[in-house]
């Protein structure tokens, strides 16, 4: 009969041989885990390595190796011609001992709590997978411009700065250099005239969303969004409580009048609105209505929540001024991104609104985020002050119009009549209209075979819609023609199932 020991070592070790770690590192793992689970007490005596490598057919050295690792973490003590005896290391917490029962499930984690908790009603994953080669998403740049060895040494050379241990370590709350350069870049960009009291930087534009619902919206307060909308803040709205109502859009942007004819003063918490193109349709709010919507804001006494999601990317004329710029009531709060051309991890989010909202909202920053990123700050002062964000947005510019033009080309010769669209004057991604109308979730099934991915999320179809947001700024001139091509042929597949 094996003795006990034995029978435990091959009831509890079980390692991959094409796992990413060393099978003796992941033998002697398990047998460390044991060891604080009580399973092997002091002063076990371990099988000998030849008796342990035939119990788990593995290679003699590799058992060496085990006890070799174990030993020089101190859980077990090697003695010659005595065997390998298990030890107990000082532990900074007490062991938690193990149920003798179920000994085989002791790797194995519960799927399920044993408690209730409340699900997000309201908030759902749009995560979806995918073996394609290509994908289309609704208009984010492309990371392959990101200039990767500048940026190397611009964080190399931040991080050597003394001064950042000084940030890290003060207690009280100043204004940053980094709030005073965003100011003054806002200021430059935007026609504003305000100061750091007026701003608080955040990881993301979700995130500066995120705290100005929980500042705002009650339950059951009312939230006006376009009738074809982005899916994301309508989640966070209704997560934070808010009955979303939808207006209108056409070609000048949100139908501001219905506004006037549907609701009355004090019935409506806030309006949510894009500063230059409206998500998803890319359709601009008329100048008209922009002052209209703000009077309105004034009398009817609601906030407006205006998103610049893509400001830096105009590819002809100046982009419009945002609503912000000639709030004079405090109606406003702005909500905008920096660093879009920069890899993920350096762009920050920002809001900017009166003092007194300001205050309230880095409250709420400081339970979400009070560690922030003070060489991210660092780094993004130095690029605004020296001018190389606005340097390199324009290069990046110029790559990003020549790929909507691209896509338009193609478009146009592979699709002609069968797809409407209007060139943006500006962002990332496009308005695709399919005329006659199909099933868009059938087309991206086919295309998804043909190795282009299309999310459900820039999906738009109902009885008067039939539409794709179609981010192209992610794909270079070659990649647009690859993918366009696919998306002809599956398109071709579907019309001959019909």
């Amino acid at each position: 009969m094996n003795s006990p020991v034995i029978t435990l070592l091959e009831q509890l070790i079980q390692f991959e041989k094409s796992g990413t770690n060393p099978v003796y590192i992941q033998i002697a793992q398990q047998i460390i885990n044991a060891i604080q689970r009580g399973y092997l007490s002091k002063g076990t005596v371990l099988p000998g390595t030849r008796t342990f490598s035939k119990i788990l057919n593995i290679h003699r050295n590799t058992a060496v190796a085990v006890y070799d690792e174990l030993a020089s973490q101190g859980w077990v003590e090697i003695i010659p011609n005595k065997g390998t005896f298990v030890l107990e290391p000082e532990q900074p917490t007490a062991p938690i001992k193990a149920s003798t029962q179920h000994i085989e499930r002791v790797y194995d984690y519960s799927k399920t709590t044993g408690f209730p908790f409340q699900p997000a009603f309201h908030l759902a994953s749009t995560f979806e997978e995918t073996n394609a080669k290509y994908s289309i998403n609704d208009g984010k740049p492309d990371l392959r411009l990101h200039p990767v060895h500048q940026f190397s040494r611009w964080y190399s050379a931040v991080m050597k700065r003394k001064s950042l241990i000084s940030k890290w370590n003060q207690t009280t709350y100043s204004q940053s250099t980094f709030e005073t350069q965003i100011c003054n870049y806002l200021n430059a960009t935007r026609g504003f005239h305000i100061k750091p009291n007026n701003l608080i930087s955040t990881r993301s534009t979700e995130m500066s969303l995120y705290i100005v619902s929980q500042l705002l919206i009650k339950p059951n307060d009312v939230v006006l969004v376009g009738q074809l909308s982005h899916y994301a803040s309508n989640m966070i709205f209704q997560q934070a409580g808010a009955t979303i109502r939808t207006i209108p859009v056409d070609a000048h942007g949100l139908d501001v009048s219905y506004i006037k004819k549907h609701f009355i003063k004090g019935s409506i918490r806030c309006v949510y609105v894009c500063a230059n193109r409206h998500y998803p349709t890319t359709n601009i709010l008329s100048a008209e209505r922009r002052l209209e919507l703000l009077e309105l804001a004034k009398t009817y006494q609601f906030a407006i929540i205006e998103d610049d999601y893509d400001f830096d990317f105009q590819f002809e004329g100046s982009a419009m001024l945002p609503l912000a710029s000639a709030d004079v009531n405090g109606m406003v709060i702005y909500l905008g991104k920096m660093g879009q051309s920069l890899f993920p991890s350096f762009q920050t989010g920002f809001v900017v609104a009166p003092e007194n909202l300001i205050l309230e909202a880095k409250n709420y920053l400081q339970l979400l985020d009070v560690q922030g990123d003070i060489i991210q700050q660092q780094m993004l002062s130095e690029l605004i002050y020296e001018g190389e964000i606005y340097r390199l947005m324009k290069k990046n510019i110029v790559v990003y119009k020549q790929r909507r033009n691209c896509l338009c080309k193609y478009l146009s010769a592979y699709f002609k009549d069968e797809i409407s669209f209007e060139i943006p004057n500006g962002g990332l991604a496009m308005w695709l209209q399919f005329k006659p109308k199909i099933s868009l979730v059938k087309f991206a099934e086919a295309a998804e075979k043909k190795g282009v991915f299309i999310p459900k999320t820039i999906l738009y179809q109902d009885k008067d819609t039939c539409a794709i947001r179609f981010g192209f700024g992610h794909l270079n001139e070659i990649e647009i023609k690859t993918v366009v091509g696919k998306l002809r042929e599956a398109y071709n597949e579907l019309k001959k199932q019909e």
